[in-house]
């Protein structure tokens, strides 16, 4: 899971996977984390509106810390999962050719008629849920895919 500073969308998607593969008992099996393009915010907590929100929802993000993609993760994961498009093209670049058929938008996997998770870091607490609700769904459709 990928987005820009990785202290708000991504690390909710990242708390929403894993608390799904904990309670399907798939952690044997499946690793998940996230990341940012930038370097912003580099072993920081999550933002605290993206922890209480998650928190609200039975997600727990408080041993998270940001971190930027680093050229190894092209290797390690199968897939890599961007919140937006100019963190899409961020990675392109960054990505060793062979490994670009890892890289997908977040929401390429979403009902909800948006092609990108918008940023809540500006946005009040309604940002928050609404990334929370994406995050649920799509990862909800990630652990359907792995499992079949």
């Amino acid at each position: 899971m990928v987005c820009l500073g990785n202290i708000c969308r991504s690390p909710t998607a990242h708390g929403v996977l894993e608390k799904l593969i904990k309670d399907k008992r798939l952690d044997d099996r499946l690793e998940v984390d996230s990341a940012g393009t930038g370097n912003f915010h580099v072993s920081e907590a999550p933002d605290s509106r993206a922890t209480e929100a998650a928190h609200a929802r039975g997600y727990d993000l408080s041993r998270q810390r940001a971190r930027q993609v680093k050229s190894s993760d092209y290797e390690f994961f199968d897939l890599i999962l961007a919140m937006d498009k100019t963190n899409l093209s961020d990675l392109y670049e960054r990505c060793p050719p062979h490994c670009r058929h890892k890289l997908a938008l977040f929401l390429s996997r979403s009902q909800s008629g948006l092609e990108e998770v918008p940023d809540p870091y500006w946005s009040g607490s309604s940002g928050f849920e609404l990334v929370l609700d994406l995050a649920e769904e799509v990862c909800g459709a990630l652990i359907d895919e792995f499992v079949d």
